[in-house]
């Protein structure tokens, strides 16, 4: 099964209309006001480290769950440096809950485990083509 994500840029601005699986959920972006947005939403690379905190989280409440844990209150803090290279995340998670040595152990390598940091591990490639009008494009354009 593959994610899709399909982003339509706003006539005149910066920003863009991001429609995740289909449609299924709508999020925008922007640029901040110093490169000529309007700062009305994260910037595309604001969403990785976003992305990365929340899977940490997900990932985190969902192995808690089918234990019994009570994890309390999860706070990631990801600190993404994409000026390094090789670029380099910070991640510090923190929990409320009572837990002990040997569980906090466990949710460390849990939250090795997310989804989206082993994709980020493994590497990516990538592949791309660009059309001039492409047929859905007109159709986008005829609906606005």
């Amino acid at each position: 099964m593959s994610l899709t994500a399909t982003a339509r840029s706003i006539h005149g601005t910066l920003r863009q209309e991001v429609r995740i699986d289909g449609g299924r959920h709508t999020i925008f972006t922007d640029e901040p006001s110093h490169l000529g947005g309007e700062d009305r939403g994260p910037a595309p690379h604001e969403l990785l480290p976003a992305a990365l905190a929340a899977c940490i989280s997900t990932t985190l409440g969902m192995y808690a769950r089918t234990k019994g844990w009570q994890l309390g209150d999860v706070i990631v803090d990801v600190d993404y440096d994409h000026r390094s290279t090789p670029r380099r995340f910070e991640i510090a998670i923190h929990v409320t809950g009572g837990l002990s040595a040997e569980q906090l152990a466990r949710l460390e390598k849990v939250a090795q485990s997310c989804p989206l940091r082993r994709s980020l591990e493994a590497g990516v490639e990538f592949s791309e083509t660009i059309e001039r009008d492409p047929p859905h494009l007109s159709l986008v354009r005829g609906a606005a």
